[in-house]
């Protein structure tokens, strides 16, 4: 059974100053996006399901579709209101309620074992290959989760701050912990992150950290149905800016005991936008992996 990729393209972009999922980086102005749903389609994924917001679904759909990549292709929508029953949105909340809420979405199209990635965000030929071929010997369990990690000197940006989930693996390869950091920043000694306080922490910088590159069986939609209620009674019922990150729940389920994450091993590269001056060297890199072989100048032609 070929798993599916999930792309998580409902972002606002704030930071970056448009619909970034969206942007041109490549030649013929293929997106990010494009380069990972080529890498998967070669790495054995059988189906693309996109999470995107109902106010650019239109155009989105004109771009990202079946007949471009030649792959199965379904959409999901994430917004604010999408919330179980006897639950209510929070009125003053305008950005979506996080990562976690966002693969909810997909809970009734995807009915085999998945990857998830962020729409932003390169993570390179190998990592595909090794997600791929671990998610499908998944087929028939439950829990078997994993997850390809990053050093964190190659994911920070030299324009601002960055959001990166740190990663504490046992010594056979599991995920032990994984915290979300959502304010880290270059320092003349290497990285820090600032706290809700305002007190910053140093962090090594071959730290591994997680780029929101998942699998998962299909076990998880459950966990983050209930997993969301109680995020929403709790968090949410005193922050209107709290998200649902999905290292909240995975973090639970590994102290719980009913999932593991193995810790994919790749020398695959990530790089990514999460500033607008971080576009030019996105740009150069798709030129340099062009130049070399890796991909063709028309991707899709």
């Amino acid at each position: 059974m070929k798993p599916t990729l999930l792309v998580l393209a409902a972002g606002m972009g704030s930071r970056y100053g448009a619909l970034k999922q969206m942007d041109g980086v490549g030649p013929c102005n293929e997106a990010i996006l494009d380069y990972s749903i080529y890498d998967a389609k070669g790495a054995g994924f059988g189906k693309i399901v996109f999470v995107i917001r109902q106010d650019f679904a239109e155009n989105f759909k004109k771009i990202n579709n079946q007949e471009r990549f030649g792959l199965p292709v379904e959409y999901v929508f994430q917004s604010v209101d999408k919330v179980p029953e006897g639950y209510n949105a929070v009125q003053t909340r305008q950005k979506p309620w996080g990562t976690a809420h966002a693969v909810l979405m997909a809970k009734d199209v995807i009915k085999e074992p998945f990857a998830v990635i962020n729409a932003d965000d390169f993570y390179g030929r190998q990592a595909y290959e090794v997600m791929s071929a671990y998610l499908q010997t998944c087929a028939n369990k439950h829990g078997a989760y994993s997850m390809v990690a990053y050093r964190l000197k190659n994911t920070l940006s030299d324009f601002g701050t960055v959001s990166r989930g740190i990663c504490d693996q046992t010594s056979d390869g599991y995920l032990q912990t994984i915290t979300e950091r959502t304010s880290i920043g270059k320092t003349p000694s290497g990285a820090a992150f600032t706290d809700k306080e305002g007190n910053t922490h140093p962090l090594d910088l071959q730290t591994l950290v997680s780029m929101n590159f998942f699998g998962f069986t299909t076990d998880f939609f459950d966990y983050c149905e209930q997993g969301f209620k109680e995020f929403l009674a709790n968090e949410a019922a005193t922050d209107s800016k709290a998200e649902y990150f999905i290292p909240l729940i995975v973090n639970n389920l590994i102290a719980n005991k009913q999932a593991e994450v193995k810790v994919l091993s790749s020398n695959a590269v990530w790089f990514g936008v999460t500033y607008k001056e971080d576009k030019p060297e996105v740009v150069n890199k798709i030129k340099e992996l062009i130049n070399k072989g890796f991909y063709p100048e028309n991707l899709w032609n």
